[in-house]
């Protein structure tokens, strides 16, 4: 197969200058928009524990869902091409982020998905085809 290039856009729009922009750490919001043309805006802004609001979306939880969904979206598409058909799929993923003077980083990300399928489709071939999805 060839390869083929693909690019997005994304636009981030900071929203939470209060008046007196980055003056002070405490004094301005971490308030964003995350438009990508032709889709409804995401409200985002950085975790409750970094001074951000926890009814907004945040770079962690988003990252997380990316990779959760990445992952769903492979595991079906291989699902279809062998054969398995999936009826229904949950992921609880959890992730985990250190954070210290030098900034923040992810240590782990685990999946957990539970996958539905039908009964004439093959169980072991459904839990191989997660292991292929992780490559």
């Amino acid at each position: 197969m060839a390869h083929e290039q693909r690019r997005y856009r994304v636009d981030v729009i900071w929203t939470g200058n209060r008046g007196e922009g980055t003056r002070d750490y405490q004094g301005y919001g971490r308030e964003h928009e995350i438009r990508i043309v032709g889709k409804p805006a995401l409200a985002g802004s950085s975790d409750a524990a970094f001074r951000g609001d926890a009814g907004r979306h945040n770079p962690e939880d988003l990252l997380l869902a990316a990779l959760s969904a990445c992952h769903m979206l492979w595991y079906l598409h291989l699902a279809a091409a062998a054969g398995v058909v999936v009826t229904a799929y949950l992921d609880c993923a959890e992730g985990s982020m250190v954070a210290d003077a030098s900034g923040g980083r992810f240590t782990a990300a685990v999946l957990r998905p539970e996958v539905v399928i039908t009964a004439d489709s093959d169980p072991g071939a459904a839990e191989a085809i997660h292991e292929a999805a992780h490559k």
